[in-house]
């Protein structure tokens, strides 16, 4: 079965071209052209590699799946709005501990190491992510929702999410109270102070109101991570994390240190409590 986020990669790819259109049309500064074919080549193997990943995985699922006391009746609305609203709720913890934990950022830093912000971001994936994230929706499987069902609902999740990644709509008005929208996300993409770590949501924004992560835009966003990459290099992009935490985990003094480096915040240096700053040089923008 294909995935939707597969069906949709036309759509995207029209997307993506349409807004480069007109940004660069009405001038705007600051919109990398390079940056923005990077983003589709990671993109294009984040497909081929989640696709193998997941023959793996979902037998983890499936499994789950057998166990569970009572499976939903799909042919039922109820079952899908609330397979809706439990694989958002599901995607907000893992969108959440992926920047709380530093080695799930050393996936989903891939997705932010951008300074641009545009659709192509959107498509911006790590290559390996399906390594661990499949943990936050056995749950999913456990509560009796089929995984062919899952899989269509998780598909549209990130559907959604991907016309959230533009400068190109301003605010959205009464929506914003429940939805996650471009105005939201962008703040999520910030390095502003303020903005750090906020707006995990995936559809509804009401999980970050509700869970106290949610932050308004208000000052202009700054792009990023805190340590800039500075490289278009597809591979150093979904690895250079790895490499500092592997640095920071030689430095760490103690195996409670030690532990924090894979475990602990992924801005933190855990033998000083300070800001990371690990010396790798990444590969030249070329």
């Amino acid at each position: 079965m294909l995935k939707p986020t597969v069906i949709a990669i036309p759509f995207f790819a029209l997307m993506i071209a349409i807004e480069a259109y007109l940004v660069i049309r009405e001038n705007r500064e600051g919109f990398d052209k390079k940056d923005t074919w990077t983003n589709i080549l990671i993109g294009f193997a984040s497909v081929a590699f989640g696709s193998l990943i997941a023959i793996v995985t979902a037998n983890f699922y499936l499994w789950a799946y057998e166990l569970a006391p009572y499976k939903m009746p799909m042919d039922t609305w109820w079952a899908w709005g609330l397979l809706l609203f439990a694989d958002d709720f599901a995607y907000y913890w893992f969108h959440r501990f992926s920047h709380e934990v530093r080695f799930l950022w050393n996936f989903h830093v891939v997705h932010h190491s951008s300074e641009q912000y545009n659709l192509s971001v959107a498509v911006r994936q790590s290559w390996f992510s399906g390594v661990s994230h499949w943990i936050f929706y056995i749950p999913l499987a456990f509560l009796g929702f089929p995984f062919a069902a899952f899989v269509f609902m998780h598909g549209l999740n990130l559907i959604y999410q991907f016309w959230i990644h533009t400068k190109l709509i301003d605010r959205m008005g009464p929506l914003e109270w429940v939805f996650n929208t471009p105005s939201h996300h962008r703040v999520h993409h910030g390095v502003n102070d303020e903005y750090l770590d906020r707006n995990y949501a995936g559809i509804f924004i009401i999980w970050d109101r509700m869970f106290g992560t949610f932050v308004e835009e208000k000052e202009e966003v700054r792009y990023g991570i805190i340590k800039p990459l500075k490289s278009y290099n597809a591979l150093w992009i979904n690895t250079h994390g790895w490499f500092e935490m592997a640095e920071a985990f030689r430095n760490a003094r103690g195996l409670r240190n030690k532990l924090r480096c894979v475990f602990g915040s992924p801005n933190m240096d855990h033998t000083s409590k300070q800001p990371l700053n690990i010396g790798i040089k990444a590969p030249e923008r070329v």
